[in-house]
C-alpha cells in the first residue's frame, strides 16, 4: 500500500500532461523494459501498435516534433547518439501512467471479465481517466496486485523479478519452463497467444531452439508452437 501511494504522490500533477504526452512517456518506458534503445524511429513503429483512438501521429516528423516539445518540458533528454532518455520527472510520470495502465488491465480481466486479448486495448482508454483516488480504490479492490494479466510488473508494487527468469530465446531444448510474461503490444500476436493458451503460469517444454534458423519450437498444452527469435526475446519464462 505504501509503495503505491509513494509513486502517485511523488509526481507533481499528471493532469498537466496531454493524452499524447502520456502515451509517449508510457511507450518510452515500455520500450526500455524490452531493453530496446528508444529512438524516434522506434517510437514511430511502436505507435502503430496502439489503438487508433489514441490519435498519435506515426510519421517521423510528428514524432520528432513531440520529442522536441517534451525535451523543452524537461520530460526527456536526447543523447548525442539520438537516444531518447527519460528525465527524473519524466520517469516518475511514466511510472504513474504505466501503473494505471496495468491496474486497468487487471481490473478489466479480474473484475469485469473482459477477454484477455482485448484487455490491453481497453486499458489504453482507461489509463488516462484514472485519478489518484480511483487508482487507490482499484488497488484496494484488487488487493494490491503485483503484475498485470500478461505477467508484467506493476510499478509501485512489491513485485520482484524471479532471479531464475530468462527470455525464451535462451531456453535449452528438452527443458521444461513456466511462462512468466508475454508481450502485449501486437494485437494479432496476443490473440494467437490466447488462442493457444500460451499465457502466464502455463507449463511449456522446449523442443528446439536454433539461433542460426532464428526460431524456437516448444510444446504448450499438447500443441507445438513456433516463435521467431525476435518474439522469443520478448517472452520471459522460469524453470
Amino acid at each position: 500500500m505504501a509503495n503505491s501511494r509513494a509513486i502517485t504522490s511523488a509526481v507533481f500533477n499528471t493532469s498537466r500532461l496531454s493524452m499524447a504526452m502520456e502515451n509517449y512517456l508510457l511507450s518510452i518506458l515500455r520500450l526500455e523494459e524490452q531493453q530496446i534503445k528508444v529512438s524516434v524511429a522506434q517510437l514511430s513503429e511502436h505507435f502503430k501498435t496502439l489503438p487508433l483512438g489514441e490519435g498519435l501521429g506515426t510519421s517521423l516528423p510528428s514524432v520528432s516534433a513531440m520529442i522536441r516539445r517534451m525535451s523543452k518540458e524537461k520530460l526527456v533528454e536526447i543523447s548525442t547518439d539520438k537516444e531518447i532518455v527519460l528525465t527524473k520527472d519524466g520517469r516518475q510520470y511514466a511510472e504513474v501512467i504505466l501503473r494505471r495502465h496495468r491496474l486497468a488491465e487487471r481490473l478489466l480481466v479480474d473484475v469485469l471479465h473482459v477477454d484477455l486479448e482485448f484487455a490491453h486495448i481497453e486499458a489504453h482508454r482507461l489509463e488516462h481517466a484514472m485519478s489518484p483516488y480511483l487508482e487507490q480504490k482499484v488497488v484496494d479492490l484488487l488487493e494490491n496486485p503485483e503484475t498485470c494479466p500478461f505477467g508484467h510488473p506493476i510499478p509501485g508494487s512489491t513485485y520482484v523479478t524471479p532471479a531464475n527468469a530468462i527470455t525464451l530465446d535462451k531456453c535449452r531444448p528438452d527443458n521444461e519452463y513456466i511462462v512468466d510474461r508475454v508481450p502485449e503490444d501486437n494485437q494479432d500476436l496476443l490473440a494467437y497467444f490466447v488462442e493457444k493458451g500460451f499465457i502466464p503460469d502455463i507449463a511449456i517444454k522446449i523442443i528446439d531452439s536454433s539461433v542460426p534458423r532464428g526460431i524456437v519450437t516448444l510444446q504448450c498444452d499438447g500443441e507445438e508452437l513456433v516463435f521467431s527469435t525476435s518474439v522469443a526475446k520478448l517472452i520471459w519464462v522460469k524453470p
